[in-house]
């Protein structure tokens, strides 16, 4: 099958070969003979009923400080020109990926978008695990302080994060008793307009903290991410050790509860987080962990993934 793939994306000169998972989904498609293209959303319009793209072809390779090649910027009409769109760029999960999201979605029918945009912008990470609440640790959305306090008394130590946050950033640890419980407060309550979210803390999370990948409703396989010495948070973007680990009854369980929904709203590609036997997010955005994966296991997710697409394209 030859495709006509653009990338809508972060800059591709700026990723890690050796990790960025969007890297590994087009230097599968260039093996498989894919025309690929990349642009940013700021280069995404809506222009007199078409949704263009000002995009760059791209060539890639395996080469670190050489991985990437660009022709002249040209503009494509993605529901002519474009097989299959990848939105891949990295949250926040502000309104200008909801509006990204939105201009995508009006492709429905003529372009595969990957992964389904109108489910995206619906399906926030830690908004969406809410519809499986049997599987997550006790949770907490709110801006009401008093409602907070009474959740922190309950529950003794907890975790507090930006509902819309991404990578680890601004995720604490309060431990009853902290002082800094008040303080922490104002700074997210004067730094955004926007809930946040508490949860109980698992202590389990110093064992690691443990992406499983799903494609297209499937469960592939999954990398653990050991947290610094010290450190609560797992993420890879600050400083988490990923190593090799198996799925396990209880993440199967997971995984069977929740793949039927993704497949059925176009989630190709997807992460979720959990610690113990408890989910806390699903990523649907643009889920990382699948060069790691591949390292460890084996198991090509990239390629995984456009099989699945070519399947959906027939």
């Amino acid at each position: 099958m030859t495709l006509r793939v653009a990338f809508q994306m972060d800059p591709m000169e700026t990723v890690d070969i050796d990790a960025d998972t969007t890297f590994a989904l087009a230097e599968v498609a260039a093996e498989r003979g894919y025309e690929l293209f990349e642009y940013a959303p700021e280069h995404l319009a809506y222009n007199q009923g078409a949704v263009q793209a000002r995009v760059r072809p791209m060539t890639i390779q395996r080469e670190r400080g050489n991985h990437v090649h660009f022709g002249p910027r040209q503009v494509l009409d993605l529901a002519k020109d474009i097989d299959v769109v990848w939105m891949r760029q990295d949250p926040p999960f502000d309104m200008a990926y909801i509006t990204a999201a939105h201009l995508l979605e009006r492709l429905k029918g003529e372009t595969l978008v990957v992964n389904d945009p109108e489910w995206v912008r619906s399906c926030p990470e830690k908004i969406l695990p809410l519809d499986y609440p049997h599987l997550m640790p006790e949770t907490l959305i709110t801006r009401d302080r008093q409602a907070i306090d009474d959740f922190r008394e309950e529950h003794g130590d907890i975790i507090l994060k930006p509902l819309f946050g991404n990578g680890g950033a601004g995720v604490f640890l309060v431990k009853a008793g902290d002082s800094n419980y008040s303080s922490l407060m104002e700074m997210f309550m004067e730094s955004s307009r926007e809930p946040v979210i508490a949860q109980a803390f698992l202590k389990d999370v110093s064992k690691g903290d443990k992406r499983i990948i799903i494609i297209d409703g499937e469960a592939v396989g999954a990398i653990n991410r050991i947290p610094q010495k010290g450190e609560t948070r797992s993420n890879m973007h600050v400083g988490g050790e990923a190593v090799p680990t198996e799925l396990t009854a209880d993440d199967l369980k997971i995984c069977d509860a929740i793949g039927p929904t993704l497949k059925e709203r176009g989630q190709i590609l997807v992460g979720i987080d959990v610690i113990g036997d408890k989910m806390t997010e699903i990523n649907i955005t643009s889920p990382t962990g699948v060069q790691e994966l591949k390292r460890f296991s084996g198991v090509d997710a990239a390629a995984l993934s456009w099989d699945a697409i070519e399947r959906k394209l027939g």
